[in-house]
């Protein structure tokens, strides 16, 4: 494992693999290295082409934190590995990790293209949408240390999962990751709060080429929140992966982006 400093002075732990041009992989709710399966398979599949930097967003895994919590020293946790890159790369976003992605381009962070899947914005009727007071209680059980019953409640209330699909995945060995990390899901809370600002004022002045995302087997919500992005950035292409869902195979995402950002698919 490597470290890089922020501006807060937040340390901030990443593994490098691979060689190439740098690339960035922003993780969504939930992903850290320590559990993160899914994205590590897909570092495999890129590092023969791609020098891959794959980090613990702050408060998860082997980086630090500090509060308050703001979606601002997010980029700059990204902006400080960009520097730790060489000083630009390329950027992929994945979920909630896309929307942060989105808002270090338009802050001008030195992106030179940037791919997302799936951020989760809310753009129609399809969107499951999480009751009025659903950052407070979150913040709530975080602060009375029941862990377990924040991730519980981020999972039904903020993502309409149903609760006997809940009550499996709390007896899997993977829970203890999610609680290790239950209180950054009041970051990711706050960071898709801002999404109508994000994207009305911010994301129409993002320039680099953007590749978006989507599964072909995920709910609706995922396309209309891809062809919105579609229509505001100003060089984005959109591209469906057959049979995917929001938990897409490492083998189906890597030829997308290995293309995307301008290199050979290797089989």
């Amino acid at each position: 494992m490597s470290t890089v400093r922020s501006s807060d002075g937040t340390r901030i732990g990443f593994d490098r693999s691979g060689t190439g041009p740098p690339l960035i992989l922003v993780g969504g709710a939930f992903q850290y290295r320590a559990i993160d399966e899914s994205t590590a398979a897909l570092v495999e599949r890129l590092a023969p082409c791609f020098t891959v930097f794959h980090y613990d967003r702050r408060g998860r895994g082997e980086s630090g934190d500090s509060a308050p919590y703001a979606v601002e020293r997010e980029v700059e946790d990204l902006d400080a590995l960009i520097w730790a890159a060489g000083g630009s790369a390329f950027v992929f976003g994945m979920s909630s990790g896309g929307a942060l992605t989105l808002e270090a381009a338009a802050a001008g962070l030195a992106i030179t293209k940037l791919a997302l899947y799936e951020p989760p914005f809310a753009v129609d009727e399809n969107r499951f949408r999480a009751p009025d007071d659903f950052l407070d209680r979150l913040r709530s059980l975080n602060s009375a240390g029941r862990p377990g019953d924040a991730v519980e409640y981020f999972l039904s209330a903020g993502l309409g999962m149903p609760g006997e699909m809940v009550a499996e995945m709390r007896r899997a060995p993977v829970w203890h990751g999610f609680e290790a990390v239950a209180h950054t899901l009041v970051y990711d809370t706050v960071l898709m709060d801002g999404q109508d600002t994000l994207l009305a004022e911010r994301a129409p002045t993002v320039t680099a080429p953007a590749l978006l995302l989507d599964g072909g087997a995920s709910p609706p919500w995922a396309a209309a929140a891809v062809d919105a992005l579609a229509r505001i950035l100003p060089h984005a292409e959109r591209r469906t992966l057959a049979g995917q869902t929001h938990d897409v195979a490492a083998d189906a995402l890597a030829p997308a982006l290995e293309e995307f950002f301008g290199m050979h698919v290797r089989v």
